[in-house]
């Protein structure tokens, strides 16, 4: 074969390539936005978060509490990892 022969083969090859995976990307774009359309169509509505509960005195008890968990912990963590 002839130099010129085997380039516009592979050209030729090249082009097939690509224009399959051309094909193909657009075959799965469209299908997954199909999809995502029927999902959302029979997909249930979103549940609205519950309300915060709101802020009482024992909150208060409750952050006094946890830190002093919280210094316990650090304290025996440190008594444990000296250096």
């Amino acid at each position: 074969m002839q130099d010129t022969q085997l380039l516009l083969d592979g050209l030729a090859l090249m082009g097939v390539g690509m224009g399959f995976v051309f094909v193909f990307l657009t075959i799965l774009v469209l299908i997954t936005t199909l999809m995502s359309r029927i999902v959302c169509r029979f997909a249930p509505s979103p549940v609205p978060p519950a309300p915060a509960p709101t802020s009482t005195s024992s909150g208060k008890a409750d952050d006094a509490q946890l830190t002093a968990v919280i210094s316990a912990a650090v304290h025996r963590y440190r008594r444990r990892h000296r250096r």
